[in-house]
Formats: structure tokens, C-alpha cells, sequence
């Protein structure tokens, strides 16, 4: 594969040059040098004139020093900060918490505008690394090698397979990835198809009416699945909102497609809870001097549970011993106060993504007929 070096802006011989300052500047900044920001993703806004130069040269070394020998990157970890000096053997990929995109987005950057063959080779890897880890049913696992833990499941789960699909979307058809051959863009296309199909097949239907989605599904069965103890089976009020997001941004949506966002949404509708605020209330027998609580407040803003019943659709909570209980105050101060078991999540969904996406969704379809 060869960098477009238009795009790049760097032709010929004036390329060449760039690329050896660029490697001299990072060597004089030092190479992990770099004043952190929190991960890659806090970079991707910076033009081509930065990524030219010997601060975002230097940031992509210790990202290349943080990939790991299957081709993604650790989470929890600011890749962008330090060179990794320790053990290659260490560093355990996934794809959960935000690890291996940002990485990837940041070197596909760097690389279409520096043309330096090291940061296509590692970008190359790492989206092969996405691409091998995709189950044949379309969905993606949190890690691979997925092992025999909760971690095989298709994850929902913090959005951890919606930003692999948007990548894998980037990827077939941005500019931004035009220096990849027309074969990996296809492959990266058909990827993201079949997460599609994935996901229209994990919804969940109760009552023969269609719902939402569980923060993870049996890979084979497409079945709601556990995740930690206290992720139970259940209906996800927080990961179902990235999913109808990702599903709304297809372009002339087939029929099945509509459906699936029309009852996610109205699903978020009747699973809203009214009158009630989330608060702290002070509680000097709790090891943090406070629990969280569940307090009467007629003006409250809408909140939605982080799970829903797979029985009766009430909100569900459970302590590590897998129990479930359909109240916060029914589980211990651990498992209550550490843990976002209620949120404001499909407020924007509702308010302004949903109203949008039927404004351009139904006249389009009304002057198709």
C-alpha cells in the first residue's frame, strides 16, 4: 500500500525531507516528552499542520510502543503520555473503555499526513486486529482472544461495538482513510453491514413487541447475556441509546432498520421515570460518608435505569452475588454507590436525535413513494 502524498501535502523529495524532520524534532522533544491530555481521541481535532510536526511525532511513538504484539491497545491507559518500557507481554488488548480506536483514528491521521510507513504498518495491524475479531453472527466480543469468560459475549456494553462499527464506517468511506486499497475498504464495509445485522438481531422482543437492547448477547443465540455479576439479563437504558444513534445514521434506511428505531424509542419512552432525582445523601456508617439515593422530586428531569427486567420491564439492580432486586436501596452501599445505575441517557435521543432523524427519515420515503 502506498500514501496518497497529495493528500499527505508532502510530494516527492519535499515529503522525504518532512519526514526526517519530523523524526529529528521528535527526538530532540524527547520522545515521551509530550504533555498528556487525557488519551488519542483528545488529539484528533488538530490540523495537518500539528500532525506534521514533532509533538504529534513523538505522541505516536509511545502509541506505537503501547500496541500490543496482537495488534491492539490496553485500556485505562493514556498511550499518548509515556513510551512503554516494560514487557511487551503485558499489554492486553481490547476494545473496551475506549482502547485500540482512538489509537487507530490517531495513526491513520499521522499517516495520511506524514506518509511515514511504521505508523501505516501499525495501523494496518490494528485494524486487522478489529477485522479478525469480528464472530461470524457480525458481532464483536470485549477482547480477542475472547476467552471463556462473560468477555466472549457480543458487547453492547459501554458502547465498546458502536465505536468499532464507526471506525470500520470511517474507514470504507471517509477521506480520511483514502491512502488504504480499495480491498480493505470493502472488507471494512462488510464488517460494519454485518454488525448491523447483528444488532437489528439481538433486539429484544417482549410481548411480540420489539424493545431495546442488553449491554451484551450470546454470540451464537443472539440471547441476552450476563456480563459482571450484576449485569444481569436485562434491557440496557444506557448502551440501547448508542445503538439507535448508530443504526439512525444509515443512510436510506431499509424498512427493518425504521422499525428497530422506532420501538428502541418508544421503548425509552415508556421506560422513563418521572418524579424522582438521583442525590447523595450524607451517611457517616458508609465507607465513602455518603448513598447514593432515589428522592421524590416532582420537577425533576426524566432518568432512566441502567437495566430493565427481562419480566416485567421495572428497573433491575443486583449486588455482586448476581441477585436481582427491583430497588436501589435492596443492594449494599459497594455495589449502590459505585455504579451508574440511573441516568439522563436518552434525553438528547429523544429531544433532538430521534425528532431530527424522522424529519429527513419520512419525507424522503414519502417522495420515494
Amino acid at each position: 500500500m502506498k500514501p496518497q502524498s497529495k493528500s499527505a501535502g508532502f510530494p516527492g523529495k519535499a515529503h522525504h525531507w518532512m519526514s526526517l524532520i519530523n523524526q529529528l524534532m521528535a527526538i530532540i522533544m524527547g520522545l515521551g516528552a509530550v504533555s498528556a491530555l487525557g488519551g488519542p481521541e483528545d488529539y484528533l481535532s488538530r490540523n495537518d499542520e500539528w500532525y506534521a510536526g514533532g509533538e504529534a511525532n513523538s505522541i505516536a511513538r509511545n502509541i506505537l510502543s503501547h500496541q500490543s504484539r496482537h495488534g491492539g491497545w490496553p485500556k485505562n491507559s493514556d498511550t499518548t503520555a509515556t513510551l512503554f518500557r516494560g514487557n511487551p507481554s503485558d499489554l492486553h488488548p481490547t476494545f473496551d473503555n475506549g482502547a485500540t480506536t482512538g489509537e487507530l483514528r490517531f495513526l491513520g491521521r499521522i499517516f495520511k499526513t506524514t506518509g511515514m510507513k511504521e505508523y501505516e504498518t501499525s495501523f494496518l495491524k490494528g485494524l486487522k486486529y478489529i477485522l479478525d475479531a469480528q464472530y461470524a453472527s457480525g458481532g464483536w466480543p470485549q477482547y480477542s482472544p475472547p476467552g471463556d469468560g462473560y468477555h466472549r459475549h457480543i458487547t453492547f456494553n459501554d458502547n465498546s461495538m458502536t465505536r468499532l462499527m464507526w471506525l470500520l464506517r470511517d474507514v470504507a468511506h471517509s477521506h480520511e482513510y483514502s491512502f488504504l486499497d480499495r480491498p480493505i475498504r470493502l472488507k471494512a464495509d462488510a464488517a460494519f453491514n454485518a454488525g448491523i445485522e447483528c444488532i437489528l438481531k439481538c433486539q429484544i422482543k417482549m410481548n411480540n413487541q420489539l424493545t431495546a437492547w442488553c449491554a451484551q448477547h450470546d454470540k451464537d443465540t443472539f440471547q441476552p447475556a450476563t456480563g459482571r455479576a450484576y449485569e444481569l439479563p436485562s434491557i440496557s437504558g444506557s448502551e440501547s441509546v448508542g445503538l439507535t444513534q448508530l443504526l439512525m445514521s444509515i443512510d436510506n434506511p431499509p424498512d427493518r432498520v425504521i422499525v428497530a428505531i422506532e420501538s428502541a424509542v418508544s421503548w425509552m419512552h415508556q421506560a422513563r421515570i418521572s418524579g424522582y432525582r438521583i442525590e447523595k445523601i450524607q451517611d457517616n456508617q458508609s465507607p465513602k460518608g455518603w448513598n447514593v439515593s432515589l428522592i421524590p422530586d416532582p420537577s425533576a428531569p426524566a432518568l432512566w435505569a441502567r437495566f430493565y427486567s427481562l419480566n416485567d420491564q421495572k428497573p433491575l439492580f443486583s449486588d455482586r452475588d448476581g441477585i436481582p432486586k427491583h430497588s436501589l436501596s435492596d443492594i449494599g452501599q459497594e455495589r449502590r454507590n459505585g455504579y451508574a445505575w440511573y441516568g439522563s441517557w436518552p434525553t438528547k435521543l429523544i429531544q433532538v436525535d430521534y425528532p431530527k432523524w424522522k424529519s429527513k427519515i419520512h419525507p424522503a420515503r414519502e417522495n420515494e413513494q
